[in-house]
């Protein structure tokens, strides 16, 4: 009865040892911060253009590889802070939110600098089309809430 449970033993122990052997590492990637860069300043005026509504921070995509990876994999963005995406074109435009984790506030704005639409509290890593609907070379985005908040409206313009 000792050898039989001995044999068992020993089978286990064995078996043991092959799984752990055999077990793969499991790597953890972590993901760089992406932090905001400061490229310059940018104003929102009424459509007249004789009142200033705000001034903030802008971080500019202009190249190919910053237009598509916009805000992605950002954890936050400051209040007076946002992203200016620059065409070298007007045409339709269609942005989505696939990685992005902080909802926003997105501006569509023309070739004179007037804004002519918006899509407002964008959802977190959804990848719905958002359109602009109208002719757009520049969009704006902001902190989901900020349009309402600070009073814009389609016709006001931009400056930077």
């Amino acid at each position: 009865m000792l050898i039989k449970a001995s044999k068992y033993f020993l089978f286990l122990v064995l078996l043991s040892f092959y799984f752990s052997a055999c077990k793969k590492e499991t790597k953890v990637i972590k993901q760089t911060e992406v932090s905001f860069k400061k490229e310059g300043e940018l104003s929102i005026f009424n459509a007249t253009g004789d009142s200033l509504k705000v001034t903030l921070d802008i971080e500019i995509a202009d190249t190919e590889y910053d237009t598509q990876t916009g805000l992605m994999y950002r954890s936050g963005m400051e209040t007076k802070q946002g992203m200016l995406f620059v065409f070298k074109d007007e045409s339709q435009r269609s942005f989505y939110m696939k990685n992005t984790k902080i909802p926003l506030d997105i501006l569509y704005i023309n070739a004179n600098k007037r804004i002519v639409s918006t899509q407002k509290n964008t959802k977190p890593f959804d990848e719905t089309s958002l359109p602009s609907n109208k002719p757009a070379k520049y969009v704006l985005e902001i902190n989901a809430g900020l349009f309402d908040i600070w009073n814009l409206k389609e016709g006001d313009s931009i400056d930077f």
